[in-house]
C-alpha cells in the first residue's frame, strides 16, 4: 500500500539521476541508518508561525517544480500551520496525512523510520503495532519537527508520492529549510 492513488502516474517522482532520499533499495540496517541520521541531522533551532510558511512554501515549489501531486501539512502540536492541496492531490491524501502524522505524534520518529524498524524486524506495522490500521499509517511521509532543547514539536507531513518519494521530499525541504 502506498500514498498515491492506484494506477495513477506519478509524474512527481524524483528523475533517474536523482536518488530518493529514502533509498528504499538498500538493506534494512542502512536504511535505519540513514533515516536515523537524518532525524539527528534535521534539528532546528526554532519554529516559528513564520517558518511554518517558510517551510510549507518551500515544500509548495519544490512539488511544483516536479509537478508532484501532493498535500501538505504542517503542524506544531494540535494546531494546523500550514496546508496545500496541489493539482492531483485528493481528499484521500489528507486522509493519509492524518494517519502518517499520528505516527509521528505517537512513537516521535518520521513514519518511514517507525515503518522501516517494523520491516528490519520481518513484520509490517500493521502486523504487530496493535494500533488501528485507519487511524496509524507508518508510511513515509510525515517527520518531526524537532526544536533545539525542546525535543519533537509538531510535523511536516506529505502524502501524494509512492512513500520513499514523500520522504525524501520532506528531507529536502528540510535540509534546504535548516541551511
Amino acid at each position: 500500500m502506498t500514498s498515491t492513488s492506484p494506477g495513477r502516474p506519478n509524474p512527481g517522482r524524483p528523475s533517474p539521476g536523482r536518488p530518493s532520499a529514502g533509498l528504499p533499495a538498500a538493506l534494512p540496517t542502512e536504511l535505519l541508518n540513514e533515516l536515523i541520521a537524518q532525524e539527528r541531522r534535521l534539528i532546528l533551532p526554532r519554529f516559528t508561525h513564520e517558518d511554518a510558511w517558510a517551510l510549507g512554501s518551500l515544500l509548495v515549489g519544490l512539488a511544483r517544480e516536479r509537478d508532484a501531486p501532493v498535500a501538505i501539512d504542517i503542524r506544531r502540536g494540535a494546531q494546523q500551520l500550514f496546508h496545500c492541496a496541489l493539482p492531483g492531490s485528493s481528499a484521500d491524501n489528507d486522509a493519509w496525512i492524518d494517519r502518517k502524522r499520528r505516527v509521528v505524534e505517537r512513537y516521535g520518529e518520521s513514519s518511514y523510520l517507525v515503518g522501516t524498524r517494523f520491516r528490519a524486524k520481518g513484520t509490517t506495522f500493521e502486523e504487530s503495532s496493535r494500533l488501528d490500521p485507519d487511524v496509524y499509517a507508518a508510511h513515509g511521509g510525515a517527520f518531526p519537527i524537532a526544536v533545539e532543547g525542546a525535543g519533537v514539536i509538531g510535523s511536516v507531513t506529505i502524502s501524494g508520492l509512492p512513500q520513499a518519494d514523500d520522504h525524501a521530499l520532506v528531507v529536502e525541504a528540510l535540509e534546504q529549510f535548516r541551511s
